[in-house]
């Protein structure tokens, strides 16, 4: 008899738990590791755990969405949900002390909204308003607050200390998340991560084929593009070794599935 589809998926979980649990002990036994990294074993067994998931759910309906939506609608589609941003982008750069900027982001969203039809026209940029690219880890990080250690999220992905308790807040805040209606709430945050996720598989692609240990690759871009980004593309220069380049994969750790 042949087995059924149900087995198949109960099979390969087994496979996905069996590798995650190979490489906490292998991260364990890890000697000379990264001292950013204190966490290594558990954190390899949770990007296993993640790279599962995303095989088995997020590329699969990333690619049909790529092939079933026009590239125009899914134009629409990130523009909106950009413009959605920009509103807690502009509190955040308030919140860091650069008022420009939140005046901004806030005018952005003004316009958008109103000329560009609920946003998905991104006329404030041919106004020469920039769009930035803020979020509560950020603004700790430019209080003063360290990166902590490097934290591998489930779903959500590379993170540290200091970023896990501002995505909490991304997370509380989102506008998207404020929408009464339960329905039309969840469809949202779906179509926003898998929209998220298509534009990034050419990113995936090419990590699969640069990088020979791929979760050291995604942590160290992760980690310099994040520094990149609180000081705002000229952060201080760092005592200790070299980072690894915030490529697809700085892309990849950065856009978190919310």
């Amino acid at each position: 008899m042949k087995p059924t589809r149900h087995c198949g998926l109960i099979a390969r979980a087994r496979r996905l738990a069996a590798a995650a649990a190979l490489g906490a002990a292998a991260g364990c036994a890890t000697v000379n590791g990264d001292p950013r990294d204190p966490f290594e074993g558990f954190n390899r067994a949770v990007y296993t755990l993640n790279e599962g998931f995303d095989d088995v759910i997020g590329k699969p309906v990333a690619g049909g969405y790529r092939e079933i939506v026009p590239a125009p609608v899914r134009d629409w589609v990130r523009n909106f949900f950009a413009n959605i941003a920009d509103i807690f982008i502009g509190v955040n750069n308030l919140l860091q002390g650069k008022p420009v900027e939140a005046i901004q982001d806030w005018g952005r969203f003004a316009f958008n909204s109103t000329i560009g039809l609920f946003g998905i026209n991104d006329i404030a940029s041919d106004m020469e308003l920039e769009k930035h690219n803020e979020d509560f880890g950020q603004t700790f990080g430019r209080w003063g607050f360290g990166d902590g250690p490097y934290i591998v999220l489930p779903i959500l992905g590379s993170s540290t200390l200091r970023d896990t308790a501002g995505t909490v807040l991304d997370i509380i805040f989102d506008p998207v998340r404020q929408f009464k209606g339960k329905d039309a709430r969840y469809f949202l945050i779906g179509l926003r991560a898998t929209g998220q996720r298509a534009d990034l598989l050419a990113a995936s692609r090419i990590l699969e084929e640069a990088a020979l240990d791929k979760y050291v690759f995604q942590r160290d871009a992760y980690l310099q593009r994040r520094r990149s980004l609180i000081y705002d593309g000229e952060p201080p220069r760092e005592n200790h070794g070299s980072r690894g380049p915030a490529t697809a994969a700085s892309e990849i750790g950065d856009a978190k599935l919310r």
